[in-house]
């Protein structure tokens, strides 16, 4: 089995084992920016992280907030990720109340001033 339950690992390395990120150089640029907590604590990514610690990540437009239950080292598969920790994070907001970004069809160029008034007008600014 690719896991390494030894007590500890570094938390950007955690946070990518059990999929939480696509790539461990996002886990890193995400600590190194101060959107993971361990126990309420800013981290860097090679602070380590053992079981029964509270991870808290802001991610993609998310907050998640998970507790340490194993530590692996080495990516492992979905069904095994999530029996590495414990998931309280909030449920993400529903689909209605998430804002819509406005899309330009391709090619138009720039807004001009009129569509620019009638975005913020549409937005309520």
């Amino acid at each position: 089995m690719a896991s390494a339950d030894e007590g500890t690992a570094r938390v950007d390395t955690w946070i990518w084992s059990v999929r939480l990120t696509k790539t461990r150089s996002q886990a890193a640029s995400a600590c190194r920016a101060g959107h993971v907590r361990v126990n309420g604590e800013r981290v860097k990514p090679a602070y380590a992280v053992k079981p029964g610690d509270e991870v808290r990540l802001r991610h993609a437009g998310r907050d998640r907030v998970v507790v340490v239950s194993r530590t692996v080292r080495k990516r492992v598969g979905a069904p095994v990720a999530v029996e590495c920790y414990v998931d309280n994070s909030p449920p993400p907001p529903p689909r209605e109340l998430t804002p819509q970004i406005p899309v330009r069809d391709r090619g138009t160029g720039r807004p001009t001033k009129r569509d620019r008034r009638e975005m913020e007008r549409l937005h309520g600014l």
